[in-house]
């Protein structure tokens, strides 16, 4: 078999139709058909079942797609890091964030590679935990950034500590709780439509030992979203009060509660143990030693 074949394979699997496969990838569809084949051939099964006009991966071509996903991604790693080597790129970082790394990570992030690293690519895509893991082990992400606590020890990952930022409970400016001087109760809070992102199960347990059980989260909830430039948008132009990292959103004012918040979001920077390391992953390393902590 050959990368060209399992290329196809994997163009098939995502369109399911050859006619469609064929012309994203500038062939014939019966030089589509041919490949597919013989890929068949070789491996002494088939791949794909047609049903009704669409073309649908077999059990085992299910197996075969989630293979040749990571050897396809896995050469095109190796093309680039000899591209780099030859050239002295800088290259390529394909990266995850979560919703507090994203607010703070990502500006900075992308300040520097437009005006230090003019010839890298940087890609950044955001999401919860469990998507940007699978991405990882696809090969789809060089690695990712996302709340340490919601990160279960593994032995198929690599996890480096990446600082911690303070949570904070915030609302616009011109709030009614903005002008009271002393520390609210949490109560008060719900008075106004609470909004945040995906939180972890330690974060919504800790709540709730600080503020009892009407500190349950997922029954007071306005809205959730994992984008904090989302959720602080909202924040600055109604009444909504945001549960975010305090540095996500520097403008609107902080509430101080009774009893103190201390809340804070660890961070962990995951990568896949053995698996060579674009270049840029070591300013990404810098970069997180200087944004991510308060």
């Amino acid at each position: 078999m050959t990368l060209v074949q399992l290329r196809h394979l994997l163009s098939l699997a995502q369109t399911g139709s050859f006619r469609r496969s064929a012309e994203a990838l500038y062939i014939t569809q019966p030089a589509l058909s041919r490949s597919i084949q013989a890929l068949e051939s070789e491996l002494g099964q088939p791949l794909f079942d047609r049903v009704g006009r669409r073309t649908e991966l077999t059990a085992f071509g299910q197996e075969v797609r989630i293979r040749a996903q990571r050897l396809v991604a896995e050469a095109e790693h190796l093309r680039e890091s000899a591209l780099r080597n030859k050239e002295g790129q800088d290259g390529r970082l394909r990266l995850g964030l979560s919703s507090g790394p994203a607010a703070v990570l990502a500006p900075a992030l992308m300040r520097q590679m437009v005006s230090r690293h003019p010839g890298a690519r940087l890609e950044i895509f955001q999401g919860q935990f469990e998507q940007l893991e699978l991405a990882l082990r696809d090969r789809r992400l060089d690695a990712l950034v996302a709340d340490a606590r919601l990160i279960p020890p593994s032995a198929s990952l690599q996890i480096e500590p990446a600082g911690e930022l303070r949570g904070a409970f915030l609302c616009r400016p011109g709030h009614p709780l903005a002008r009271k001087r002393a520390p609210l109760r949490f109560s008060a809070l719900l008075e106004y439509p609470l909004i945040t992102s995906f939180l972890s199960d330690e974060i919504n347990r800790m709540l709730l030992e600080r503020y009892g059980p009407e500190a349950h989260l997922e029954d007071r909830l306005s809205a959730r979203c994992e984008s904090l430039d989302t959720l602080a948008t909202v924040a600055r132009s109604t009444d909504a009060i945001m549960l975010a990292v305090r540095a996500a959103a520097p403008d609107l004012h902080e509430l101080a509660l009774r009893p103190a918040l201390n809340l804070g979001a660890r961070f962990a920077l995951v990568t896949l143990p053995g698996r060579s390391e674009p270049r840029l992953l070591q300013v990404l390393r810098t970069l997180i030693k200087r944004t991510l902590h308060d």
